[in-house]
C-alpha cells in the first residue's frame, strides 16, 4: 500500500482544541473508526515547527476522502497538568479517529 502524505492546517483539523494542544513530538497513530478500529497510517508536524500543519501519511484513497471533507475527526489526548480543570488545560494528542460521513444521496424528485 503507498502512502501519500497530505498536509492540512492545524486549525481546520484541532478546532476548539487548537488553542489548548500542544506541538506533536512524533508520530501520532490515525484510525478509522468502527467496531473494531483499524490503523490507517500516522500524522505527525512534518513540515516543521512553524508551518502550523499536520502531515497525514495515509493510503492515497484515504487522502482524497480526506482532502474532500468526507470524514470528521476525534481525538484521544490527555492532559499535560491534570492539576489545571477547565478549558484552561493543555493537551497532547495521543490519537486521531476518522469517522465517515454519511455518503451523499440523491434527492428523490418531486411528484405531482
Amino acid at each position: 500500500m503507498a502512502f501519500n502524505p497530505i498536509s492540512l492546517s492545524r486549525r481546520h483539523i484541532l478546532g476548539d482544541l487548537y488553542a489548548r494542544c500542544d506541538s506533536l513530538t512524533g508520530e501520532v497513530p490515525v484510525y478509522l473508526h468502527g467496531d473494531e478500529p483499524e490503523l490507517l497510517g500516522h500524522v505527525d508536524e512534518g513540515l516543521g515547527h512553524f508551518a502550523d500543519a499536520f502531515c497525514f501519511h495515509l493510503a492515497e484513497d484515504v487522502c482524497k476522502r480526506l482532502s474532500s471533507g468526507q470524514f470528521t475527526y476525534s481525538f484521544d489526548y490527555e492532559k499535560t497538568d491534570p492539576a489545571v480543570t477547565g478549558s484552561r488545560g493543555r493537551v497532547i494528542l495521543k490519537a486521531i479517529t476518522l469517522t465517515a460521513g454519511k455518503p451523499y444521496e440523491k434527492p428523490l424528485p418531486k411528484r405531482r
